[in-house]
This record gives C-alpha cells, structure tokens and sequence, in this order.
C-alpha cells in the first residue's frame, strides 16, 4: 500500500507567522530607538532611570501577556479568537509608536510608551498561539521552526532599514521617519495576515483530523482527571517551565551583556559574533524541527542545550589573545543550541493544553521566560560588579543553562507523538 501521510502546508504556516513577523519587526526596532530618545532627547545619562523604562516591556509583559492569552481563549468571533487580539494590538502599537518619536514632553512620552507596550502585550500571546490552533501537534516543531524563520526575516528587514535611516549615528534625535517605515511594515504585514489567513477555518480542520485519528494523547490523558492536568503532566509542566526560565537566564544574560564584555574583555568587536549565532540560528530553524519529528522533542532539546553549554564553557577560556574567528566558532554553537531548544520548547509545553486553552499555556511559557528576563540583566550585573570583572559572564551563562539539562530530564510529557502514517490521508495543515 502507498504510504500517505500528513504533510506541513508550509504556506499556511507562512502566513500564520506573520502576526509573529509584526511582533519581531518592533520588537527589532525598539531597542534601536528608545534608549537613545532617552539618552538624547531627554537627558537620562543615569543608567538606572533609563534602565528602569528599558524593563518596562518585560514588566508589563509579565503581567498581561498570560491575560491576554487566556482571554483570547474565550473569544469567539467571526475571524476567530486571534485575529480581533492581532488587528486591535498591532494597528494601535504602529500609530503609537509613530507619536512616540514625535515628543518632546516626557510625561507625555511616558504615557505613550505605556500604551504602545500595552498593545504589544495585547496580542503576543494570540499571535503565538495561532500556529497551534491550526496546526496537529505531531506538526508543530516543524511549523514552529518556520514561525521563528519570521521572525529573523523580520530582523533582517529591520537591520536593513537601520541601515538606511542611520538608526546608529551619535546623538540622534529624530527616529520618526525610521519608525515611520516599520510601522508600514506592521501594517502591510497585517493585511497580508488577513487576506490570507481562515483561522476559524483552519482550527476547525485541525481539530476534525486531531479527533479523527487520535493526535492528542495529552489530553485523552486530561480527560481522565476531569479536564485537570494528572499529576504527572502537572511535575512534567513545573520542570518544563523551570528549564525555560533557567536557559532563558542563561542565554539572555550574554545577549545583553557581551556587547560590554567584547571590548572589555576580548577587544574585539560583538557585532560579528552576534550576527554569526543570529544566522547559524536562522540555518538550523527547519532542520532541527525536521530531527525532533524523528527523535522526539526531549531529546532534541537536551541536544541543544549540550550545544549551547559548550559554546558558553569553551568562551570562558577567551582571552584578548584569542583569534576571532575561535569566537566565530563558538556562537555558531550558541546559535544552533538556541534555535535547537526554542523551536521545541514552547511546541511542548502547548502540547500540554486542553480544548481551547493553548492562549492560556502560552502565556505560562511567556510568564518563565519573561521572569528570567527580568531578573538576568540584575544578578548577572550584580555578579560582575561583585568580582569588579565581565569574566564571570560565561561561567554563569554555563551553569544556567547546564542547570537546564538536569531539569529537563525530568520532563515526561509533552513530546511529540509517534504516529504510524500508513493508512492517513493526503493532507496539508
């Protein structure tokens, strides 16, 4: 008998990560405009002040993003339960944004700020969750793994127009015709998103071939407990979101501190190396969901983490007499081990929902990595004043995310399920 099987519609997909595409081209951007508009258009020198509005983001992300997801699992409306979260969040943060450049009170900035953060968090979770709600979960690696591929081509274009609009020239002021050209690209990328998208439509199928040929074990298992989580897949979710918070500390921590410890440190320039993991990322986004359809989600994810601690062990021994192309090496580790564990991780933990609730489960994966963002940047600067050196940067990043490696071992549930393909239709989801 010909074999047939269940084939990732890799264009569904693509439209889906559009909504993550907006999410991605602001967020790419926001980190190139605000602090300096702080620094130079309002004078915050102190790195507290500033820094206090650099973690308004997480803060307010910490606090509505789960809401939001969990609302969103409530919704029903003609164009779905997502969409109205992402038409609403993404057309308010693209004018907001706009008048964000164009103040000069900072009162007024502040207010401004809030909202557009706000309206972000409005639909982050929704947008996520999408991928899911369309997509059967033996799938939804490999369809992960294209949403994040959105998300770096968003940085791409981001970068580019960087680029054009001199984002990095000293003591710029004036960003309103760079944000100009982002917002445009928010709004093209929405429109694109509602053209093309059917999320009622899409869900709908998803579900009728989920409960046809028995796709979610998780939740035959939930229906056991009532709908609960049973015991095992509640200690499966803790240690689950545990080492999402302990490899998020680990990984943020470089990302926000190595542009300092290169020069100091290495006297060498971070912007290669960093872009270097960006792209190896990028690379390795589709065949790592590709493995973990073949070997299982777990073991795929502990593989990156091996990755990503040896990429951080081995840069503990870099020294300014290390060649740079040692470095180059060693975040091209970093950038697999992280696309490794990021395509899998969240497909795990959403693995775990039950009915309509996957907004919900998607905020629980935002709530342990925001949480690690929030507080990395803290104690890892607090560890580096306290020895007076960067050089414990690495040494700290290993042992989070090595720390990672053990709890992850204590995850039982959420992995992909083996399915026998022999007697399935033709389908594309």
């Amino acid at each position: 008998m010909e074999e047939k099987k269940i084939k990732l519609n890799f264009w569904r997909v693509t439209f889906v990560g559009f909504a993550f595409f907006i999410i991605q081209s602001f967020w790419n951007s926001y980190d190139n405009v605000v602090p300096p508009l702080l620094k130079n258009k309002f004078g915050m020198t102190q790195e507290f002040r500033s820094g206090f509005f650099m973690s308004l983001d997480n803060i307010i992300a910490l606090l509505f993003i789960p809401l939001f997801g969990a609302l969103s699992d409530r919704v029903r409306t003609k164009i779905g339960r997502r969409t109205p979260f992402i038409i609403v969040g993404t057309l308010v943060s693209a004018i907001s944004y706009v008048l964000l450049t164009m103040i000069h009170q900072l009162w007024l900035f502040v207010i401004v700020l809030l909202l557009t953060l706000l309206s972000m968090a409005l639909f982050r979770s929704p947008a996520v969750a999408l991928m899911p709600d369309v997509t059967v979960k033996p799938l939804r690696s490999k369809a992960n793994a294209i949403i994040n591929l959105m998300g770096t081509f968003a940085a791409m274009v981001v970068l580019i127009l960087g680029r054009i609009y001199n984002t990095a020239q000293e003591g710029k002021t004036d960003f309103t015709a760079y944000v100009f050209a982002v917002s445009i690209v928010m709004i093209v990328s929405l429109i694109i998103f509602l053209l093309v998208v059917r999320e009622v439509k899409w869900a709908k199928e998803m579900q009728e071939l989920t409960d046809k040929y028995k796709l979610d074990a998780e939740s035959e298992e939930r229906k056991e407990h009532g709908g609960k989580l049973s015991k095992r897949q509640l200690i499966s979710l803790i240690f689950l979101l545990t080492s999402v918070a302990l490899w998020f500390t680990g990984y943020n921590a470089v990302r926000s501190k190595y542009s300092l410890y290169a020069p100091n440190v290495l006297k060498q320039d971070f912007n290669i190396s960093l872009l270097i993991a960006y792209v190896a990322g990028a690379l390795a986004f589709l065949p790592v969901g590709i493995v973990a359809s073949k070997i299982g989600r777990k073991k795929t994810v502990l593989g990156g983490i091996v990755v990503l601690s040896l990429g951080f062990f081995f840069a503990i021994f870099a020294n300014e007499h290390t060649p740079e192309w040692v470095m180059y090496i060693l975040f091209t580790l970093v950038g697999v081990g992280w696309a490794t564990i990021n395509v899998n991780s969240y497909p795990m933990v959403v693995e775990l929902a039950y009915g309509s609730d996957v907004g919900k489960y998607t905020g629980y994966y935002y709530t342990a990595s925001m949480v690690a963002q929030i507080i990395t940047p803290m104690l890892s600067g607090a560890i580096m004043d306290f020895f007076g050196s960067y050089r414990p940067l690495f040494p700290y990043a290993t042992i989070f995310v090595g720390a990672s490696f053990i709890t992850m071992l204590f995850v039982k549930h959420g992995d992909v399920k083996t399915i026998d393909l022999t007697d399935y239709e033709d389908y594309d989801l």
